[in-house]
């Protein structure tokens, strides 16, 4: 079995991509340029939408290669190098294409129409695009200050870069003496390994703290990384004319602020059952004090360790009764060479899929043989299976499904083996202890903690657009606040607790991100349970949403599969699921063994 990455289906060897990679730089880039000024023709305007399909699946393939090879090793120069000169030769384009927006905009939306309606294939393509151009046409400026603005592209996206340098190519992992006498490493992909394996409260914390010293280390420097990301959102916002950078990021998708807010007052204000969580947590592990850390200890212990085929197996079992064609494309995207298993040095750490412009999709995973491994693999895999969807029923232009929508593919998957494994008729109490703590932490760190930190977001975006000061000190203080707020929490009795801005990328490298984690999960729990109660047509209405790709603005197509997420009673299914499953599990604890 390869449990290693192959993408020699992407390029089979380096020579093809530099000669795709000259073609980019010598051919298109400048024939991008030649346009200017035609496109009100309509055989240019029809000849730029052919050249821009053939770019677009040029460069997904470019960046995907590039991208995919520099994550197995985040040391080797030479990788970053090669995804640095992709996004170089993107610069230039933009740079050579800057005019095209305004030039369309002032053609106007009917003339575009007109010009579509005579050429079937491309209308079926760009509809959608020109139709989200127009709406967006307040916040594009004339094709001199485009070209002026795509100058700057590359150093509006250094705080992300910056932070790859210090959080993934200089980071140095160190070691830590348990009360055992015995020294382990901790680094970024083990660390919550450890945790519940060391022998004392007072080793967790020694683990902990050796993680987070890398943070405290630097944190004048984390600080001034984020507050570059945050000075460069503040330009954008300004110069193309937003009311705020919340609405920036939320304005191309068309996805109302209402949907943003209903979602942090429901999560912020309806939490008892999170406070009453840890409250039972604290109880039943015997602690004087819960720490944020001891999260990952476990109410009921289990040793088991997966291999990668086993949960493999496992996965393919939980979705025996879904439609064939479902389970076909499960094991499509789990064939060999398309998942890169292990964790290694310098290997990104975490999981993604990755895809698009008729590409298979890609795994990483960081596979360590844990439950949660298991759940990562169906999680991932519903990811690829969405991007199959996408790729089989949309045009290139439409297959790239948002942020919005990408998270209920996979923790649908997710929802689905919970039940598999809870169904099983060998459960003893422990287990059934440990797969309900596994449902309730799911809840935990995709619906509130994901909205913690969205609503951080949004709090230190507030400040930013103020001009107050951003320092790592008022990063941390907005996070003592908020983990107040949410979990009833005291985290400035944790020594460097409060940096966990320092430690969530996604702050760093895609702002405004992390909500839609909580907005999936609730969607894909509304829909997984009603293909669980066997409603009329609900799993058919899941894999409709999968075929959309992004083929619609993502509120609309999570309202066409049955989830309307302008109304804010949406938003309590989960609160509502907290309550029962943290009943349920205080029930069980409550048993005498």
């Amino acid at each position: 079995m390869n449990l290693n990455w192959d993408l020699r289906p992407i390029y089979p060897d380096e020579a093809a991509f530099e000669k795709d990679l000259n073609t980019f730089k010598d051919v298109f880039v400048p024939k991008i340029a030649t346009f200017q000024g035609k496109l009100a023709q309509e055989d240019s305007f029809i000849e730029y939408l052919h050249t821009d399909h053939e770019v677009s699946a040029l460069l997904e393939r470019l960046y995907l290669y590039a991208s995919c090879d520099s994550s197995l090793d985040k040391r080797d120069v030479k990788r970053s190098e090669r995804l640095a000169r992709v996004s170089s030769a993107y610069e230039n384009y933009a740079a050579n294409a800057s005019y095209i927006d305004p030039e369309i905009l002032a053609l106007g939306q009917t003339k575009v129409n007109e010009f579509l309606s005579r050429h079937p294939e491309e209308k079926a393509e760009y509809d959608f695009s020109f139709d989200k151009l127009f709406r967006e046409q307040k916040h594009i400026r004339s094709a001199a200050e485009e070209k002026l603005l795509s100058a700057y592209n590359g150093l509006s996206g250094e705080g992300s870069e910056l932070y790859s340098a210090l959080s993934v190519a200089d980071y140095q992992p160190k070691k830590t003496t348990l009360s055992n006498g015995k020294e382990v490493e901790v680094n970024l992909s083990n660390w919550t390994h450890l945790i519940p394996e060391v022998p004392t409260a007072e080793d967790r914390q020694k683990v902990f703290e050796c993680l987070y010293s890398w943070f405290d280390e630097h944190k004048n420097v984390y600080g001034e990384i984020y507050n570059t990301v945050l000075r460069a959102e503040v330009a954008e916002m300004k110069n193309r004319g937003y009311e705020s950078i919340l609405e920036e990021h939320l304005y191309g998708n068309n996805i109302p602020l209402t949907v943003f807010h209903h979602l942090i007052e429901v999560a912020s204000t309806e939490n008892a059952a999170l406070k009453k969580y840890y409250e039972l947590r604290r109880k039943a592990l015997g602690l004087s004090k819960h720490r944020s850390y001891d999260r990952f200890l476990q109410l009921a212990k289990s040793n088991k360790k997966y291999s990668y085929e086993e949960a493999k197996e496992l996965f393919f079992a939980s979705i025996k009764n879904f439609p064939a064609d479902y389970q076909e494309k499960a094991r499509e995207v789990t064939k060999d060479g398309y998942v890169d298993v292990l964790p290694h040095a310098g290997k990104r750490s975490g999981a993604f899929s990755t895809g698009g412009a008729n590409i298979h999709p890609y795994i990483l995973l960081n596979f360590e043989g844990t439950l949660e491994d298991v759940f990562t693999l169906a999680h991932e895999s519903g990811h690829s299976i969405h991007t199959l969807y996408a790729e089989e029923n949309q045009p290139i232009n439409k297959q790239n499904y948002s942020i919005f929508v990408a998270e209920i593919a996979s923790t649908f998957n997710e929802h689905n083996l919970l039940d598999y494994l809870l169904k099983r008729d060998d459960l003893s109490r422990e287990d059934k202890i440990a797969l309900l703590q596994k449902a309730i932490d799911e809840i935990v760190a995709t619906f509130y903690r994901q909205t913690l930190f969205a609503h951080y977001e949004y709090d230190i975006a507030l400040k930013a657009e103020r001009d107050e000061p951003i320092n790592y000190q008022v990063l941390s203080q907005e996070m003592v606040k908020l983990y107040q707020q949410y979990y009833g929490i005291d985290i400035t009795e944790e020594y460097v607790k409060e940096l966990v801005w320092a430690y969530i990328p996604h702050l760093f490298y895609t702002p405004f991100y992390v909500y839609q984690y909580a907005t999936s999960f609730t969607a894909s729990m509304l829909l997984y349970q009603r293909v669980k109660e066997g409603q009329k047509n609900a799993f058919e209405n899941h894999i409709s949403l999968l075929k959309m790709g992004g083929s619609d603005y993502p509120v609309e197509e999570v309202k066409k599969a049955g989830v309307d997420f302008t109304k804010k009673e949406t938003f309590y299914a989960c609160p509502r699921r907290m309550e029962e499953l943290v009943n349920e599990l205080e029930v069980l604890l409550n048993e005498k063994n």
